[in-house]
């Protein structure tokens, strides 16, 4: 993803890879917050964007992209709401993370772009999954009181992996192995 390497290198393609799972694992969490930062990267120079994926840059996402995030990220704080707003985003998430992948790998190559929006929507379907049974937990547990504080911690992960997606993608190789670490951890009183 990174503007001053050929895309035809291996590193290239690596960044991109991994620039995509950290953008479409944020959208999991947030659909609009990542499509903002690649927007702003965009912008920036900080992302090569192909020629198909360059109105992602332009004036009315980027100002579509911000809009929709503060009322994501507003909505998201109010008990009730949260959860219509995540049965909405079952849809809305992947299809974010979908577009986020699609543009991530569109200068590599536009098969692999195609495959990787598929895959990555999926992935982000997942960790909306994930997130939205947290916060059915927390609603049981705390009556809804505590999911505004998930929520402010969701915005910092989504906003953290949409960073390091455009500006340390090799890192996303890190989270990975820490999170499989984690998961295939023994844990204390399993069988």
């Amino acid at each position: 993803m990174h503007p001053h390497v050929d895309p035809s290198t291996a590193m290239y393609v690596l960044s991109a890879l991994l620039g995509g799972i950290a953008l479409a694992s944020a959208c999991g969490l947030r659909a609009f917050l990542p499509l903002l930062a690649l927007s702003l990267a965009a912008r920036a120079g900080l992302v090569h964007l192909s020629a198909r994926a360059g109105w992602i840059a332009g004036d009315p996402a980027l100002w579509t992209f911000a809009v929709a995030t503060v009322l994501e990220l507003a909505a998201d704080k109010i008990p009730i709401v949260d959860h219509v707003l995540d049965a909405v985003a079952t849809v809305v998430r992947p299809a974010a993370a979908a577009v986020a992948g699609w543009a991530a790998l569109g200068t590599v190559d536009p098969r692999l772009a195609a495959m990787a929006a598929v895959v990555l929507g999926g992935g982000a379907l997942g960790v909306h999954v994930l997130k939205a049974k947290a916060r059915l937990g927390s609603t049981a547990l705390t009556l809804g009181h505590a999911n505004p504080l998930l929520s402010i911690g969701e915005d910092i992960a989504a906003a953290a992996l949409s960073a390091v997606a455009f500006l340390a993608p090799l890192l996303v190789l890190v989270l990975l192995a820490a999170v499989l670490l984690w998961l295939l951890a023994p844990r204390r009183g399993a069988r």
